[in-house]
């Protein structure tokens, strides 16, 4: 593990403000309404790219912080979290007013400005409430649920908890992308598995209670209350058009999402130990990234090797890893998503990868065939 000479401490609000960036899309989102036209190519023009600048400008972070620091030195890390759910709601909602009051936009750039709402409640929010479904208090996690609703995916609260940080690494995996799977064949793949496996995850758990499927304790009825609210919000602010613009930002947003799924574990596989079993997940079975401005972006979902490894330890406490112990990404996600979108150069870039890694970590696996994709011959 990465390490410095003094492991840093996390206590002051300036130490934890790089993190309260993502704040600076509402702005931007507002002015790209009012403006329209060009306006509009700011949000994605912010993320994707301008924090690809900024990772090589600031270069990479390979301190790690402090594990033993008390939680309520915490306080202004878990503040932003906690804010995003009703920012965003806000942010997209009352858009979506101002749009359907006012008639300077054309249909073509509303249509555009909900595709870019989509990469702030992509980007942001679904990170966010990432990090808060995996926090035991009760307030947490419904903002989680909250977010995933507002983009229509709130089943991946089941999938993620449930399915893949389980199977992570193996066939029983939809969210791994497998070795040489493009991302256009992974994203129609992903949404139906991922939904498929989720369903039956929660229906496996009230089964093991002798429960049935449809007993109210099923968090799918919530799920689908939550999106039909927000469904019926957007018929009452702006129709059906205001349905449609909703469900637009909300395809871009699970699109960002997937392009991240994609890059986190593209390739990886943990070993095949026979009856069905696999060695336990270690920080090598997910690709690390150490660049410091998309970690401030995406608070720290970078260092996603020690997200697996320990997944309830809250983001700023996460750690990185260098080359002897986690597979390392050449750049930040903001890049490796924009060369997941160009399968030539995806192959190019993460190929070479892969196959270093298979050396380093299992020199004994003289035949990967068995673990190329889910449709593989080993059991489960």
């Amino acid at each position: 593990m990465t390490s410095s000479p003094e492991t840093p401490k996390i206590e002051r609000f300036s130490s934890a403000l790089p993190f309260w960036l993502s704040l600076g899309l509402v702005p931007i989102a507002i002015f790209a309404a009012m403006q329209g036209g060009w306006a509009i190519a700011l949000l994605p023009l912010s993320t994707w790219y301008l924090f690809t600048f900024l990772d090589y400008v600031v270069g990479n972070n390979t301190q790690n912080p402090d594990l033993e620091t008390p939680e309520e030195q915490l306080f202004w890390y878990r503040l932003i979290t906690l804010l995003w759910a009703p920012i965003q709601l806000v942010t997209i909602f009352g858009i979506m007013i101002y749009v359907a009051q006012t008639d300077h936009l054309s249909r073509v750039e509303e249509w555009l400005l909900f595709a870019a709402l989509g990469i702030l409640s992509g980007t942001i929010g679904i990170t966010y409430a990432h990090e808060l479904m995996h926090q035991k208090p009760k307030l947490e996690r419904w903002l989680a649920d909250i977010l995933l609703a507002s983009v229509l995916y709130s089943h991946f609260r089941s999938e993620h908890l449930l399915v893949h940080h389980r199977y992570i690494g193996t066939p029983r995996d939809p969210v791994t992308a497998r070795y040489g799977e493009s991302f256009y064949r992974f994203f129609p793949r992903v949404l139906y598995q991922s939904l498929v496996s989720s369903f039956k995850a929660e229906k496996g758990m009230l089964a093991r209670k002798n429960l049935p499927w449809f007993h109210r304790s099923n968090p799918f009825w919530l799920y689908w209350a939550l999106q039909g609210g927000f469904v019926l919000l957007a018929w009452v602010i702006g129709g059906w058009w205001g349905v449609f613009l909703f469900v637009t930002q909300a395809f871009w947003a699970v699109f960002q999402l997937e392009l991240v799924d994609y890059v986190e574990h593209y390739g990886l596989t943990r070993k095949h130990l026979g009856d069905g079993k696999y060695e336990h997940v270690l920080p090598r079975h997910s690709w690390n990234a150490a660049q410091q401005a998309s970690n401030w972006l995406l608070i720290n979902l970078q260092r996603h090797s020690d997200h697996h490894y320990k997944p309830n330890r809250r983001f700023p406490l996460l750690q990185t890893y260098d080359e002897d112990d986690a597979p390392q990404l050449p750049f930040g996600y903001p890049l490796m998503t924009m060369i997941a979108l160009v399968p030539v150069a995806w192959r190019k870039t993460m190929n070479p990868r892969v196959k270093e890694w298979r050396k380093q970590y299992y020199p004994e696996i003289k035949d990967w065939k068995p673990y190329k994709n889910a449709s593989n011959p080993m059991p489960r």
